[in-house]
């Protein structure tokens, strides 16, 4: 079974803890050990997993990223005007698989999964799916 997220974004950038709900997927599933995948279906979105502990973490990726990849460039072609997003999507990836043991996420002491708004605000689904073995 595939289950969804739904989220409401609030700004351009945005990095937002959805640990909490994928665990309760894991939980819903009734999965004990295995692996769970996290997919996100926007090209102008991603996933990743990092430090949950300090939020100025997720403010100083967001702030390199921008950096890195500016939402303005005068060589950008595509004409939606959001390329930005686009590339920002595709440095940090569409999907996260975590290790299920024991019925819970193995993730380490200090990591969350998070789910990267880099055109927002919009409404977005994220996938998880659960999968014994």
């Amino acid at each position: 079974m595939v289950y969804e997220i739904t989220l409401k974004t609030t700004g351009r950038n945005q990095f937002i803890d959805i640990t909490r709900q994928v665990e309760s997927v894991v939980l819903q599933s009734g999965v004990k050990n295995g692996i769970c995948v996290v997919y996100v279906p926007h090209t102008t979105a991603a996933v990743t997993i990092n430090e949950n502990a300090d939020p100025t973490v997720r403010k100083d990726i967001i702030s390199m990223l921008d950096k890195l990849v500016p939402w303005r460039e005068p060589f950008y072609e595509h004409a939606e005007g959001n390329s930005a997003a686009h590339i920002k999507s595709s440095l940090v990836g569409c999907n996260q698989t975590v290790i299920v043991q024991n019925g819970k996420l193995l993730l380490g002491t200090w990591q969350g999964i998070y789910f990267c708004e880099f055109d927002g605000p919009r409404t977005r689904r994220v996938f998880v799916k659960v999968i014994e073995g």
